[in-house]
């Protein structure tokens, strides 16, 4: 029996063999002036990963993301529903999988959304963020995170309690690097500033960062992301879908926007004439629009990954032929699409 058939062999048992090449089918991008280093593709678990959501569809998601190179996992402690369960998911499959690959992977996860019930379940204080990262070690079935984010501000906590709460979590092993998320340019400075001061590994910004949402380049957090050198990690890079092709005909009757008010009241003709002058320019570089989406957000290299969500493999496979490089012509015509200082 040679190589390949043994492989075929373990799949039909349904056992994962991931492929020799992995590593040659993505970019990796360092993060920062960090010794950490990002797959320019990250897989995200808000959607699709929840209690309600078939498992074995998530195990394939999963293998088809690590067997083309993904290394990055990002998870929050409310992701679901229930929450929790995207987590205790992703830990089956990390135990079930991938346990032998574990030093490969970069797994992420998050705090600062309500989590359980009564008043330490959310926020950025002490209490919360090591009861949080311990309840998700659990769930993952792991001894230490990657990267843990502090997912939103919290104004009624101090910044300097928060910061000293992830400087323990560091200090005690639990997290290898820290990461904050939402906190906007000014908010990001003051926080950054401290974490110098307590000598915290701070390596990651996650902002929302799309052609449609490019509020990262207005406030500042991309400039200071270069200068302290940190890097940024974008979610929603296809604005929740508007930038995925899919809507350029219609809604479709299963889509996630018949189900989502918010995305419907953002779909009008003017966004409608924008995705489709966006996708004129996407068929010239030979991409579909969502791949011209993704390769524009990783376009500057402060950008260490993008943060895709998917529903089934497909998706995630359409999603990683990228090609970041654009000419001067290729930008110009974007910013005029959608003006760098508008939020579609």
């Amino acid at each position: 029996m040679n190589e390949q058939e043994l492989r075929d062999l373990l799949k039909e048992n349904r056992t994962f063999v991931p492929s020799e090449e992995r590593n040659k089918r993505i970019e990796y991008r360092r993060a920062g002036r960090s010794g950490l280093v990002l797959s320019a593709v990250s897989l995200g678990m808000w959607h699709n990963f929840g209690s309600v959501d078939n498992y074995e569809n998530m195990r394939n998601m999963v293998f088809t993301a690590f067997d083309n190179g993904v290394t990055v996992y990002d998870l929050a402690n409310n992701y679901g529903p229930m929450v929790g369960s995207a987590e205790r998911n992703f830990g089956s499959i990390l135990s079930r999988d991938l346990a032998s690959h574990r030093d490969e992977l970069i797994v992420a996860t998050k705090a600062g959304f309500p989590a359980w019930k009564g008043p330490c379940g959310t926020g950025g204080g002490l209490k919360y963020l090591t009861a949080s990262l311990d309840r998700s070690l659990k769930n993952l079935g792991l001894e230490y995170v990657d990267v843990f984010y502090h997912h939103r501000p919290d104004p009624d906590t101090p910044l300097e309690e928060t910061c000293y709460a992830m400087k323990r979590l560091c200090d005690s092993g639990k997290t290898l690097y820290i990461g904050v998320s939402n906190y906007g340019g000014a908010r990001t400075a003051k926080i950054c500033a401290l974490f110098k001061q307590m000598q915290v590994p701070f390596v990651l910004d996650q902002v929302s960062y799309s052609i449609f949402d490019r509020t990262c380049e207005a406030d500042g957090t991309l400039a200071l992301a270069k200068e302290q050198g940190f890097a940024v990690t974008a979610y929603s890079p296809l604005a929740q879908g508007l930038l995925s092709g899919r809507y350029l005909g219609g809604v479709p009757e299963d889509s996630r926007m018949q189900k989502d008010k918010y995305l419907r009241e953002k779909f009008n003709e003017d966004t409608l004439a924008k995705m489709r002058a966006l996708a004129a320019v996407a068929e010239e570089r030979g991409q579909t629009m969502a791949e011209m989406a993704l390769s524009w957000v990783l376009r500057d290299p402060v950008v260490a990954s993008v943060i895709i969500g998917a529903s089934r493999s497909s998706q995630i496979r359409e999603n990683l032929k990228l090609d970041p490089v654009f000419t001067a012509e290729e930008l110009a015509r974007i910013d005029a699409i959608a003006p760098a200082e508008a939020k579609q």
